[in-house]
């Protein structure tokens, strides 16, 4: 009602019965159920005429050699992350920063299934609540990704915080932020995290942790460059 539409056309949308709902149909229904303009943009691009496809193998992410120049000059914490948050590549201090930023990892699968790497992250439940709306950002109507099936499906299995958040469908992009970090070797480092986007690469983000210049996060950090021997799993576990 509220939306000006009819009860029997709203439940036709709801069933699929109609797949072409116009804008303005779309953009009612996003204002009656108060979505932000994420979310709005989010469901006018799962309707959108331009044609879905399908890949049948995974893409391969590959980071541009400039990227590559660009992320060994940088002195603070820094990574290069992929569409689903796969690690391509990561400077040594990003590495001693935390195991799960080294090149090959995934963060998602990290941040759900590895107790040592949640202990890493005090506000473990508010990181993995953003983590999720940007994949489903990310992700918008390329659901049929191998890629993305097969993560999605791992995760759902094995987490219910995973299932929990998944389920709730939120569509948020990640933004410069605070993260805190529970260090076993310097203590408790709060860093900016700001992500960029790499030109010519589609979805890879260069990502850098810096602290506030002259304040403690910035000495610990230093001291943690100083001793350049990056934390293992075992080092966490022994420390813990």
């Amino acid at each position: 009602m509220l939306a000006g539409l009819s009860a029997d056309y709203y439940l036709r949308l709801e069933r699929g019965r109609d797949r072409n709902p116009s804008v303005q149909v779309l953009e009612s229904i996003g204002r009656v159920l108060q979505l932000d303009d994420e979310h709005l943009a989010y469901l006018l691009a799962l309707v959108a005429d331009a044609p879905r496809k399908r890949r049948r193998r995974p893409r391969k992410e590959v980071v541009p050699p400039g990227a590559l120049k660009l992320l060994g000059s940088l002195v603070q914490p820094a990574f290069i992350e992929g569409r689903y948050f796969d690690i391509l590549a990561a400077n040594s201090l990003a590495r001693a920063l935390s195991p799960g930023l080294a090149e090959g990892g995934n963060q998602l699968r990290d941040l759900f299934l590895d107790p040592a790497e949640q202990a890493y992250y005090p506000d473990w439940e508010a990181i993995t609540e953003c983590y999720i709306a940007s994949l489903r950002q990310a992700v918008g109507t390329d659901v049929h990704d191998p890629r993305l099936i097969e993560l999605t499906g791992e995760l759902s299995l094995a987490s219910a915080q995973f299932r929990r958040l998944w389920a709730r469908h939120e569509v948020r992009k990640q933004t410069g932020t605070l993260i805190r970090f529970q260090h076993p070797q310097v203590g408790e480092l709060v860093l900016n995290r700001e992500r960029m986007s790499i030109g010519g690469a589609d979805g890879l983000m260069l990502v850098v942790y810096h602290p506030d210049a002259g304040s403690s996060n910035a000495e610990k950090l230093a001291l943690l460059a100083s001793v350049d021997l990056p934390v293992t799993r075992d080092t966490q576990q022994a420390t813990r």
